[in-house]
């Protein structure tokens, strides 16, 4: 028996995935549709959600809805772009509106009783991220809830055809799981059959029919994607994988170390460990343009896992621990690029391997539950993300060895601030950045020109959307002085209290 399905229509929105996981959460199946790959009606299809997307209604470009989406005759949630363009295909009117345009929190006041809206306050606070507005509504529709003075949430009055102009999927929108959960159980009355250990099975046995017995060279960085990536890959293919761990020189204190004892020792994994440090960091040398920097990243792990397939192969496949998010921020499909990753975008176009990325399309929360199935340590997964890149990433402008050394000794102050102080527990990714600017200090009476650090703190689920911790003042001014007394080279830290959206997780 099929599972009860909602589709969802991709715009392509940075959140589309995150809509589909969340659906996945409430333990209903969910798959991402193209805008124009329209099927059937089919009895175990239970509800269409419209995606938001990075473009204008209004350009000439524009992906228009096609209306046999509604003429499915499903219920209908259209999320932000999604709404604009039902509300347009309707016959409603979009326009660019400068006072009407909304990004991060958001008050929402519900003017109608409505299910989608049950057990939900008048007043909710909402996550908006839109330069246009709906600003006359089609003929049969009214409007459910305003914010400020833009149309925040609508509906057609006599058919299940939703719009909201926010974003219920991301945890900023606080009771956005709940109005979710709404459409898809109460108004939808899809069923709750899916399970995370579904994925766990299906995948392996997915990577068992793709590979066959060709062999794997995965590139192991011992964060929780490339972990749980060869862990999946082993227990599908056993000594058919080889794990690689690349030591780039841009590591936290005592990284390398850490990897290799757990890898080897606990879960069992071939791991042969490779220094390429002066290749790295010959790569690097003169940029300063962030892209630039991952892309020579990416090229040096490719060069470097080509070196170690030459030595110990043949090799089919180099596998990696790709996430969507990775994915999509680097501008797959028909959503914008934000960064190129060095395992997407900083890929070369001749690769040599055929790539195998299980995770491609989970998040990381959906990553550390498939851990949970897979019989993983909890230590290992609730390991600070990290980016490939490294410390690359986490310093502005050229690496050099000097920067290299304050980058490090910054963050390992940052790390064991928050470990002795408890915040650790509260914030979901944390680390030090050090910028490019100089700032005038003041040190035993004389005058110093060091380098400004970022501390950089957020709270999230998954990376999609986060918003800025509010760390305590007190465990910040420990961080800060013991940051400036014992680094040498920096004369102020600084505190980053910038959400995503607008800004990225990272600086770079």
């Amino acid at each position: 028996m099929k599972p009860d399905k909602v589709l969802v229509v991709d715009f392509g929105g940075q959140t589309t995935r995150l809509i589909a996981k969340t659906i996945r959460a409430l333990n209903v199946y969910s798959d991402i549709v193209a805008h124009d790959d329209i099927p059937s009606a089919s009895d175990d299809i239970k509800a269409v959600i419209l995606s938001g997307g990075p473009k204008s209604v209004t350009a000439p470009d524009a992906i228009r809805l096609d209306p046999a989406w509604v003429e499915l005759g499903v219920p209908v949630l259209a999320i932000c772009y999604g709404m604009q363009a039902a509300m347009q295909a309707f016959g409603g009117r979009v326009e660019k509106d400068p006072e009407g345009r909304e990004f991060g929190k958001a008050t929402m006041r519900i003017h109608h009783k409505d299910a989608l809206f049950e057990g939900l306050a008048k007043e909710e606070t909402v996550w908006m991220s839109h330069t246009d507005s709906v600003v006359a509504l089609p003929e049969d529709f009214i409007t459910l809830a305003t914010s400020n003075r833009v149309l925040a949430a609508v509906r057609h009055q006599t058919k299940p055809i939703y719009g909201v102009q926010f974003h219920p999927e991301v945890q900023h929108t606080l009771n956005g799981k709940r109005m979710l959960e709404n459409f898809i159980r109460v108004i939808a009355e899809a069923k709750a059959t899916w399970k995370i250990e579904r994925i766990a099975d299906n995948l392996v046995e997915d990577i068992r029919k793709a590979v066959g017995k060709k062999r794997v060279l995965l590139g192991l960085s011992g964060g929780v994607d490339s972990g749980v990536s060869a862990v999946l890959i082993d227990r599908a293919i056993g000594k058919n994988l080889t794990c690689v761990f690349v030591d780039h020189g841009l590591l936290r204190e005592g990284e390398a170390e850490d990897v290799l004892k757990r890898y080897r020792s606990q879960y069992g994994l071939n791991v042969v460990f490779v220094d390429a440090k002066d290749r790295f960091f010959d790569a690097l040398s003169g940029l300063r343009d962030p892209e630039a920097k991952r892309k020579a990243i990416g090229k040096t792990f490719i060069d470097v896992f080509t070196d170690v397939a030459t030595q110990q192969g043949p090799f089919d496949y180099l596998a990696q621990g790709t996430l969507y998010t990775d994915v999509i921020e680097s501008g797959a499909g028909v959503g914008a690029t934000i960064k190129s990753h060095h395992n997407v975008g900083g890929l070369p176009e001749k690769l040599g391997f055929d790539l195998l990325e299980p995770l491609r399309s989970l998040f990381k929360d959906e990553v550390r539950e498939l851990a949970r199935a897979l019989g993983m340590r909890e230590s290992d997964l609730a390991r600070q993300p990290f980016p490939g890149p490294g410390l690359a990433v986490r310093m502005l402008g050229e690496v050099t060895e000097e920067k290299l050394a304050i980058a490090k000794a910054s963050d390992a102050i940052l790390r064991q601030v928050f470990d002795e102080t408890g915040t650790v527990n509260d914030v979901w990714q944390f680390f030090t950045v050090l910028t490019d600017a100089r700032s005038v200090g003041v040190m035993g009476d004389e005058r110093t020109y060091g380098y400004v650090v970022a501390v950089r703190a957020v709270t999230s689920s998954d990376g999609m959307t986060a918003d800025w911790a509010r760390v305590p003042h007190a465990v910040l001014e420990r961080v800060a002085s013991t940051i400036v007394n014992r680094v040498e080279g920096v004369s102020r830290v600084v505190y980053d209290i910038t959400s995503k959206p607008p800004g990225t997780i990272e600086w770079e």
